[in-house]
C-alpha cells in the first residue's frame, strides 16, 4: 500500500516482480566516456548545471535500456539520451514560443543534419545536429524514418506541454496520458531498438505490438513520475506528472494518488504479461527480429525502474536506499527558474 504522513510519502513498489532480469552493456563504461566528452564540449551548461546534469548519468539509463546494442548503436543512444535531456531543460520553464522555436531548430537539425547551423543560433540545433549526422551512418533505413518522425511529435508534443504550464492548466488523467505518451519520448527511444535491421511494417503496427507499444509506455510514465513527483512539485508550480492529474480530478490526496497509480500500474503489468502469451508468428526469419524488437521494449521498463534508483537524478546519493525503503521526505517548495537542479542529500 502507498501512504502518506508528517512530510514523508511511500513510493509503491511497481516492480517487485520482472521476467526481465537487470542486463547492463558491457561498452558502457567506453560509450559513457566518449558521449559525455562529446556533449560537454558544446558548453551547453555552466559549471555547476553540467555538474548536476553529469550526475544524472543518461549514459547509464541507456546501457539498462540496450544492453545488448553494439558499441556504435549504443553510442547513437547515448548521444540521443543527451540530446532529449538538454532539449527538456532549456525548454522546462521557457515561454511556449520559444519552445516551438527550439523545437523547429532541432528538427530542422535532425531532418538535414548536412546543413550547417547558423553561428548565433541557439547550441540546441547544433547538438541535434551532430547526435544525428554520426548516428545515421549505423543505423537502418527503417530506424531512421521511425526515430525522425516520432523525434518530430516528441518536440511537438513538448511545446503543448509549455502551452499547459504558460496557461496554468492540468489536465485530467485521460487527456495527461495522451500527452505525456508523447513528451517522454519513448517512441523514439523504442526507434534505437532498431538500429540494427529493419522491423517491417507489418509488425510494427500489428495491433498486438502496437498494444504492448502503448503498454509498456504507460508503465514508464507511471515509474518516471512517481520517481520524479517529489523534485517536481517542489520547483514547478504546476508539474507534468500523473499524480498532479490524479489529486485534481478525483480530489483525492497524494497518499490517495499514490495507490491509484499503483492499482493502474498493477493492472497495465498484468495486461501487458498476459497480451505476450498471443504475440503472433509472422514466418521464422521474421518472428527473429520481432523478438528482439519486443523483448527491447519490455525490457525499457525495467531499465528505466532501474536507472531512476541507480542515478542521481531524483533521489541524489539515496536512491538506492529509497529503492529499498520507499520513503521519501517531501521537499519544500521552491519554484526556482535557475539552473537545473537535482535532489541533493540531507
Amino acid at each position: 500500500m502507498s501512504s502518506q504522513s508528517d512530510g514523508v510519502f511511500r513510493i509503491p513498489d511497481t516492480l517487485t516482480y520482472c521476467p526481465w532480469p537487470r542486463r547492463i552493456n558491457p561498452h558502457y563504461e567506453e560509450v559513457k566516456a566518449a558521449s559525455e566528452a562529446w556533449f560537454r564540449s558544446f558548453k551547453a551548461f555552466g559549471p555547476r548545471a553540467q555538474s548536476a546534469f553529469d550526475r544524472c548519468n543518461f549514459s547509464l539509463l541507456c546501457s539498462l535500456a540496450y544492453p545488448t546494442a553494439t558499441k556504435e548503436h549504443l553510442r547513437t543512444a547515448c548521444d540521443m539520451m543527451n540530446q532529449f535531456f538538454v532539449f527538456d531543460e532549456y525548454t522546462d520553464n521557457a515561454p511556449p514560443e520559444i519552445v516551438r522555436q527550439y523545437a523547429d531548430i532541432v528538427m530542422d537539425a535532425i531532418r538535414d543534419p548536412t546543413k550547417p547551423r547558423p553561428s548565433d543560433e541557439v547550441v540546441l540545433g547544433l547538438v541535434a545536429q551532430e547526435f544525428w549526422a554520426l548516428g545515421v551512418k549505423s543505423a537502418s533505413s527503417t530506424s531512421q524514418r521511425r526515430f525522425i518522425e516520432t523525434f518530430g511529435h516528441y518536440t511537438d508534443a513538448v511545446v503543448q506541454q509549455a502551452k499547459d504550464r504558460h496557461h496554468r492548466y492540468i489536465r485530467n488523467i485521460d487527456d495527461y496520458f495522451d500527452v505525456r505518451r508523447l513528451t517522454i519520448g519513448v517512441d523514439p527511444s523504442y526507434a534505437m531498438l532498431e538500429l540494427g535491421y529493419d522491423l517491417p511494417d507489418e509488425v510494427f503496427y500489428h495491433p498486438t505490438v502496437v498494444a504492448l507499444r502503448h503498454m509498456s509506455c504507460d508503465l514508464i510514465i507511471m515509474d518516471n513520475d512517481l520517481a520524479s513527483y517529489n523534485k517536481e512539485q517542489a520547483l514547478e508550480e504546476y508539474p507534468h506528472n500523473i499524480i498532479i492529474s490524479v489529486m485534481n480530478e478525483l480530489n483525492c490526496d497524494l497518499g490517495e494518488a499514490l495507490s491509484w497509480a499503483e492499482d493502474r500500474h498493477r493492472s497495465i503489468r498484468t495486461k501487458f504479461l498476459t497480451l505476450w502469451a498471443e504475440i503472433p508468428s509472422w514466418g521464422p526469419d521474421t518472428d527473429v527480429l520481432a523478438s528482439r524488437y519486443l523483448h527491447g521494449i519490455a525490457n525499457w521498463v525495467w531499465g528505466d525502474y532501474c536507472w531512476s534508483f541507480e542515478s542521481e537524478r531524483y533521489f541524489g546519493s539515496n536512491g538506492r536506499a529509497v529503492q529499498e525503503h520507499r520513503i521519501v521526505t517531501l521537499m519544500p517548495k521552491q519554484f526556482s527558474m535557475g539552473e537545473p537542479l537535482l535532489v541533493h542529500s540531507q
